[in-house]
């Protein structure tokens, strides 16, 4: 269980914090309109995410007979949170300039997310195999994992805009590249233990 709630604690904080097209949009639409309309740009990964989880919950499912089909996923997974790990040490604030637009965040945040790759990216390599892999365990372990990560990615977001709304210093200062940092590190460590499974699992691990 603590397996499981450390993992969607990390992966959903980086995800949360990181800049990207839907941080951006939370951004552009706080300092347009006001943090309302941030924190409902925040809220497109609960719409958008739903059939994304179901079809890579299934997928990964059909593979969980085959050791070796999850461990290849798992390592794919690992290169994914590293890569993950990277961006984290190399962000840069996210842009606070935009130009004045209409608000339409629901329907702006949810095309922005869906078309996004980075949801099924995560969802297929690292999301759905750490959820079978803690279904394996329990149902409980398996649903903290998914409560866990959407608090903390969403909660990420909400956060962001709030703190836009209230003032840019946050946004462009140092705190940002230190949450990041330290994001980062924590990807490295998850990134290793996702190897690990996955070399356990081709039987290239038995330490």
């Amino acid at each position: 269980m603590l397996k499981s709630l450390i993992a969607g604690v990390v992966l959903g904080s980086s995800s949360g914090f990181s800049p990207g097209p839907l941080s951006t949009l939370v951004i552009t639409q706080t300092l347009q309109h006001g943090t309302r309309e941030g924190l409902k740009v925040a809220l497109a990964p609960l719409i958008t995410d739903v059939p994304i989880v179901a079809v890579s919950l299934l997928v990964l499912s059909r593979l969980a007979e085959s050791g070796r089909a999850l461990g290849a996923v798992s390592l794919i997974g690992a290169c994914f949170v590293v890569f993950l790990a990277w961006k984290s040490f190399c962000a840069q604030p996210p842009e606070t300039e935009a130009a004045a637009s209409a608000p339409r965040s629901v329907w702006k945040g949810t095309l922005v997310n869906f078309l996004s790759p980075n949801p099924y990216l995560f969802w297929m390599t690292v999301g759905a195999p750490t959820t079978v892999g803690a279904w394996q365990r329990s149902a409980a372990a398996a649903a903290l994992f998914v409560a866990a990560f959407y608090v903390m990615l969403v909660g990420g977001k909400c956060a962001m805009a709030v703190l836009v709304g209230r003032t840019r210093h946050f946004i462009t200062g140092r705190i940002y590249g230190v949450i990041m940092k330290g994001l980062g590190a924590l990807l490295l460590l998850y990134a290793g233990a996702l190897a690990r499974d996955g070399l356990r699992l081709l039987d290239l691990w038995r330490a």
